[in-house]
């Protein structure tokens, strides 16, 4: 996928908004916070890699996986970085930005999962009476 192919997916997900931070990048959030980066990497409106968050159950798997690399400044985060994102089938990189969006999401407070249209999970029950009795 190219930036502006990117730039489109990540605008049409649920809740998403697109800043300009750090003089040219280019931030995606939900809810406030980062989903994804297309950081500038070089000369030229092509030259951008792609930067976005890894389900935590699969970064230690996508950092060394070939094209992916722990992100700069945010791996201990388990962000990962792909340096040529027009490289990877269109399909597999919507599904880790879509993932991306998802992790995040999922980790804002509820009352603002609420107000940005998300559903989050049941709230535990609460026990009226004390859990262990003698």
């Amino acid at each position: 996928m190219t930036p502006a192919a990117i730039d489109r997916f990540c605008r049409s997900l649920r809740a998403a908004t697109r800043v300009v931070q750090w003089e040219d990048t280019i931030v995606f959030k939900v809810g406030g916070k980062m989903f994804a980066v297309l950081p500038r990497t070089g000369a030229g409106p092509r030259q951008r890699e792609l930067w976005f968050k890894a389900d935590d159950a699969y970064y230690d798997t996508m950092k060394t996986a070939p094209g992916f690399r722990p992100c700069p400044y945010l791996a201990r985060a388990r962000w990962v970085a792909v340096a040529e994102p027009a490289g990877l089938p269109p399909d597999q990189l919507r599904a880790y930005i879509r993932r991306a969006h998802a992790v995040i999401a999922a980790r804002l407070p509820r009352r603002t999962q609420l107000s940005l249209g998300f559903e989050p999970p049941p709230r535990p029950a609460r026990h009226s009476r004390p859990i262990f009795e003698r």
